[in-house]
This record gives C-alpha cells, sequence and structure tokens, in this order.
C-alpha cells in the first residue's frame, strides 16, 4: 500500500505522517465528519480515502461500484438501499432495478475481504446470496432489509459457505419461505454466530438444528426467531443462550404445563442481560408474566406485531423502569399510552402502528388523548411515528411544549384530509407548532388537511429539516415553493396526491442538485416540466415512471437524484429516463 501512496502522493505538506493522520481519520465516526475532513486539503482527502473502511451509499444508482472502488481501496463494510421510500407502499413496480449482482461482481474483485453488506430495498437472488458466500472468504456480516428476490435456498448458501460469519439479519423481506431446512446448513464445526434474526419468516424451522446452533455460538447475543418457534422451545434455547442481550420470542400461545411454565420462568430469570425484546407474535396474557424478571434492564420494547390491550402493556410497563424506545400496536389504544406515560420516565422514543390500516370500521385505536398522555410523562421523547385515527391542533401544541426537542415527528392520520376533529379547521397549527417549537427538527412527516399555510411554516421555521413527507395535503404550487425556498438542509422530499404541479416542481432548479432525492407521484406535474427540469440540470438523473402503455402527457410517478455515475443502464421499459 505504501508504495501506491507514494506514486499518488509523492510530495506531502502535511505537518503529520501519512500513518498517523490515515490512523486519525480512521477513528472518526461521523459519516458526515469524514466527508467534511476529506474537503480540507489533498493530503487529506487522500488520507481519508485510504483509512475508510465503511461506506453508506443512500442510492445504488447515485454511484457506481466501479467509482466506488476507485475513491475507497480499502472497504470492509458497504451499506447500500435501493428503491425510493415509497415501495413500501407498493408505489414502485416490481422489477424496478436496485439488483444486487454488479455490485457484488466489482465488489469480489476489488474488495476480496470484505466483510460487511448491510442491504435495504434492493434485489437479491438466490444466486447473489450464493455468489457472495463463495467470494467473500472473510465475510462476517449479512443484513438484508426490506429486500427481495431470493428465498430460504439462497440463506442456505451462506450458511453452508461463510465459515466466518458472525451477523445474518434477515427483516421484513419479500422472501420465498421453502422450509426452515437452511438452518442446519451450518456445519457442526461453526460457533462464530453472534447475531441471528429470522423473525419475519412464516415457516417452521428445523428446530433441532437451530438448538444445535445455539448452543454451540456461545458468543451469541441476538436472536429473533419467527412464530412457529413454542414456548417450549424457547425455554430450551434460553437455558443454552443466557447471555443474550436482545431476543426476539415466537408465539406466546402454547398450552403449558405448571411445570413447563416454572421452567420458562427460570430461564427468563436467568437472562441477566437482556436489554431488548420483540416478538410476541401471537401471545396468551397468562404467559405474560414469565417475561417480568427479564425487564429490569430493558431499553428498548418492540411489540410492533403483538397486538396487547392496555392492561397487558401497563403490568408489563411496571416492570420496566429503563425503557427508553418502544414499538406498540394501536390495540393498546389509549388507556396504554397512559400507562407509557405513567412507567416510562426515560421514554425517547415511541411508534404506535395500526393494527389494520384498511379497516374503517375497526372500533380500537390512539388518539390525541394518548399522545399528550405520553408526552407529559415522557419529556425526553424526541423521536415519534404515530398512526391515529383523529388529532386536534392544540393537542400537538401540547406534545411539542412539553417535549420541545423533537428529532423526528411522523403524525398519520389514516383518514387522508382529516380536519381538526373538533374545531374543523386544517391542521396548519398543529404542524406550525411543531416547526416553531422543534428547532432540532431532522425528519417531518404531514397527515390531516393542510393549506399552503404549513408549508409556509415549515419554510420558515424548519432550518434544521433533513427530511419531509408529504400526502394529500397542499392547497397550491406556493406550498411546495415555500418549503425548498426555506429548508436549507433539506435532502429528501417525499410527495404524494397532492395539488403541485410544474411550477412547484421547477422550484427546486437551485435546490435539487444538493439533495438526495425527490420524489412525487400522483401529483399535477407534466412530461413538459419534467423535461424542462431535465435540460435545465443535465447533472441529475430524471426518471418517470409510467406503467400505462399508452402515451400520456402526465408525469404520474417522478424520481429525481442527484448522480455521478450518469443515467442508469438497467431502467426497465416502463422507466422513462430524461
Amino acid at each position: 500500500m505504501e508504495s501506491r501512496r507514494k506514486r499518488e502522493n509523492p510530495k506531502s505538506n502535511s505537518t503529520f505522517p501519512d500513518e498517523v493522520l490515515e490512523r486519525v481519520l480512521g477513528m472518526l465516526k461521523s459519516r458526515k465528519d469524514k466527508s467534511s475532513v476529506s474537503l480540507v486539503c489533498k493530503e487529506w482527502y487522500d488520507a481519508e480515502r485510504w483509512s475508510r473502511r465503511s461506506v453508506f451509499i443512500g442510492n445504488c444508482y447515485s454511484v457506481s461500484p466501479e467509482i466506488l472502488t476507485r475513491r475507497f481501496p480499502n472497504i470492509r463494510s458497504v451499506t447500500l438501499k435501493g428503491k425510493p421510500r415509497f415501495s413500501d407502499f407498493n408505489l414502485v413496480p416490481a422489477n424496478w432495478g436496485a439488483n444486487i449482482d454488479s455490485w457484488l461482481v466489482v465488489f469480489a474483485e476489488k474488495y476480496p475481504w470484505l466483510e460487511e453488506l448491510r442491504l435495504k430495498r434492493m434485489t437479491v437472488t438466490d444466486e447473489s446470496l450464493e455468489y457472495l458466500s463463495l467470494s467473500f472468504p472473510n465475510f462476517k456480516a449479512l443484513s438484508l432489509l426490506s429486500c427481495d428476490g431470493f428465498s430460504t435456498d439462497g440463506l442456505a448458501s451462506i450458511a453452508t459457505n461463510c465459515k466466518n460469519l458472525t451477523e445474518l439479519d434477515i427483516q421484513e423481506n419479500g422472501i420465498e419461505d421453502k422450509n426452515g431446512n437452511w438452518l442446519s446448513c451450518f456445519p457442526e464445526s461453526f460457533t462464530s454466530l453472534e447475531v441471528l434474526n429470522f423473525a419475519n419468516l412464516h415457516n417452521d424451522v428445523n428446530f433441532d438444528a437451530l438448538e444445535k446452533l445455539v448452543s454451540r455460538c456461545k458468543s451469541l447475543k441476538t436472536l429473533k426467531v419467527n412464530k412457529s418457534v413454542t414456548l417450549e422451545q424457547l425455554q430450551r434455547l434460553l437455558v443454552h443462550a443466557p447471555q443474550l442481550g436482545e431476543l426476539g420470542t415466537g408465539s406466546f400461545s402454547q398450552e403449558l404445563t405448571a411445570q413447563q411454565s416454572s421452567d420458562l420462568e427460570s430461564a427468563f430469570k436467568n437472562c441477566k442481560s437482556f436489554h431488548t425484546l420483540s416478538g410476541l407474535w401471537v401471545a396468551t396474557a397468562q404467559y405474560l408474566p414469565v417475561l417480568y424478571p427479564a425487564c429490569t434492564n430493558l431499553t428498548f420494547l418492540n411489540f410492533s406485531y403483538a397486538p396487547l390491550n392496555s392492561d397487558d402493556l401497563a403490568k408489563l410497563l411496571v416492570h420496566c423502569p429503563k425503557l427508553e424506545r418502544l414499538w406498540v400496536v394501536d390495540t393498546v389504544e389509549d388507556k396504554g399510552l397512559e400507562a407509557v406515560g405513567s412507567h416510562c420516565p426515560l421514554l425517547e422514543e415511541l411508534r404506535v402502528f395500526p393494527a389494520d390500516p384498511f379497516d374503517e370500521g375497526i372500533a380500537h385505536g390512539v388518539t390525541e388523548s394518548g399522545f399528550v398522555a405520553v408526552s407529559q410523562g415522557c419529556p425526553r421523547l424526541h423521536y415519534v411515528l404515530y398512526f391515529c385515527r383523529q388529532m386536534t391542533n392544540a393537542a400537538v401544541a401540547t406534545v411539542v411544549q412539553n417535549c420541545p426537542d423533537f428529532t423526528h415527528f411522523r403524525l398519520c392520520i389514516m383518514h387522508p384530509g382529516q380536519r381538526d376533529y373538533m374545531t374543523q379547521d386544517p391542521m396548519d397549527e398543529a404542524f406550525g407548532s411543531v416547526v416553531k417549537t422543534c428547532r432540532k427538527l431532522q425528519r417531518l412527516a404531514l397527515s390531516g388537511y393542510l393549506t399552503d399555510l404549513t408549508f409556509e411554516y415549515i419554510g420558515k421555521y424548519g432550518k434544521n429539516l433533513e427530511t419531509l413527507s408529504v400526502a394529500f395535503a397542499g392547497s397550491s404550487d406556493m406550498g411546495m415553493r415555500c418549503v425548498l425556498e426555506g429548508c436549507p438542509k433539506l435532502r429528501k422530499l417525499e410527495v404524494r396526491d397532492c395539488p403541485f404541479g410544474n411550477d412547484a416542481l421547477l422550484a427546486g432548479l437551485g435546490k435539487y442538485e444538493s439533495m438526495r432525492s425527490l420524489w412525487m407521484s400522483d401529483c399535477e406535474v407534466t412530461m413538459y416540466g419534467v423535461r424542462l427540469l431535465a435540460r435545465q440540470k443535465p447533472r441529475l438523473n430524471v426518471e418517470v415512471i409510467n406503467e400505462e402503455t399508452y402515451e400520456t402527457q402526465d408525469a404520474k410517478k417522478v424520481y429525481v437524484y442527484r448522480s455521478v455515475a450518469g443515467p442508469r443502464r438497467d431502467a426497465p421499459p416502463f422507466v422513462l429516463t430524461l
């Protein structure tokens, strides 16, 4: 490496030896800090190039693998995101792209020492996983989140060939779950696993293979199983792995004998290191008390798939004095959130998901009352994702007065265009109070009936806002113009079903090159406006997604992003690149 350094940088004016500078820069943790120091001078740029061991790419089309490997030759860990976030809501067609294969081919040549690969919203095939497992002899960590295209056969390749694997984390993927025998593919001599998460797989697993694997891997810290694992089987796993810090349980509804219940409770009592608990796919209230002894040091409860009621949640929270993060389903209702406010004074993050977002006649749910109750008892709260069926301007103003340090505020009133249900006013003042009060706000998601006044507030006060998500809101192009002209740190703007047209789109001509991406779908943008944007900003990738076979002047789905790699070469026929 030194010979290459000398050829590329024969004369250095730095006061630090190259080795010292590289080591110092290598200690930086923040991606923003790394990028900033690389701009100081050529010597620091080169040092940061050689010292970088990990890289995050928020859009797989913003750079090519060839450009990446030339810029950073010593990477060990890659985090790569693919499809736009609205693919989570089925707004991005299948076969849109974001295939990992071209990246793996380049990595195999340039990064044969690659140890970690973390993918989100990428297309990954079984052949991709087999190629990965055979190409990187020191590969250690694979995380797949919201990816698609592969099956448990691909997991079998990873288990068979990755001899040094420490992490296999499979979350919320569109995976073909053929069978659970992939767990038996780990060799009998394999002992290095530290993280195993297959919570979202559906089929039964080979429990004998799972139990043997857990018993061999003495360094296992995270284990998340799927709902096919029974309480009796869970007890056996806990006996083998009392060192676990993070546990995702299976089904909690099995009928247990008195002895089995006692054994399960003893197993939980013996796990002294728990800090995270998730799972409870199907929970029976009579067995929840076995969790109480393990709750003392919990900082994170993830019950986003557990339809607990308010009483069950309240009884559990009494035993969780150190809780900092809580994810629940809205079956806990306002009474359950009142218990959160009463028992969780250290809470920093709350997410409330809908049990059934498409059932308009459903009786349960949460309202503004539960939201206010949490804010009154949890002054450290700074991250919220809140799905509710009604809200008022006054309630939101109270919440942010109680918790002014919000960095992430995502409020989803599930009926589009709903007003303040008590006053029938627009929800403008609610979000106005958020951006006026929460000066650290980085991410905001809007809902309810909103006029351009909301966007005027955002443009005037959202000076640290980086990501804005908008749906079914606004009165005219002026709303989007206020945001684009007024939010200096804006990086991602996601808009759907809003009355924003060409003038709104073109208001960002001076902004888009400093942003990561813009998404607009089902707005009033036309092909004329999109083509004009593409002509004036040739360094941007401007894509129109048209799933219809006929010609149209409407640009139904527009995706704009900056890229140093130019237009992508794998666009399907329904994606028009301008």
